[in-house]
């Protein structure tokens, strides 16, 4: 993977979000719709920039943290992630203003970083 033009991009959200909150004490019958509708845009972003899509990456599951003290499950904001190719920094990020992350969707944010080369690769 070259990492000149290689950017992560992770998804944030978090389960105390007032966003997420609200979608939760949706109806049912309502959320599904929403649902529904946000999982049609996110294909269609996906088509839409299907050239610079290196991987599509796809939602993350609960977390295990470890450290020097050992395995712990804990609590993040990180909801999912994608791998895109972009001319730039800018670029990559422009991919993803009024993503259905958080137009459609619950989420509270997407940040996007460079994947840097391994110094000393």
């Amino acid at each position: 993977m070259s990492t000149n033009d290689t950017f992560l991009a992770v998804f944030l959200g978090g389960k105390n979000n007032p966003k997420m909150v609200e979608w939760n004490a949706l109806p049912e019958a309502e959320r599904n719709a929403r649902q529904q509708q946000g999982i049609a845009a996110w294909k269609a972003w996906a088509e839409k920039h299907h050239a610079a899509i290196v991987e599509m990456g796809g939602p993350l599951g609960k977390t295990k943290k470890v450290d020097p003290k050992g395995v712990a499950d804990i609590s993040n904001l990180l909801s999912a992630f994608t791998v895109v190719r972009a001319s730039s920094h800018e670029a990559a990020a422009k991919m993803f203003e009024g993503h259905p992350h958080f137009s459609i969707f619950p989420g509270e944010a997407i940040e996007i970083m460079p994947v840097l080369p391994i110094p000393g690769g």
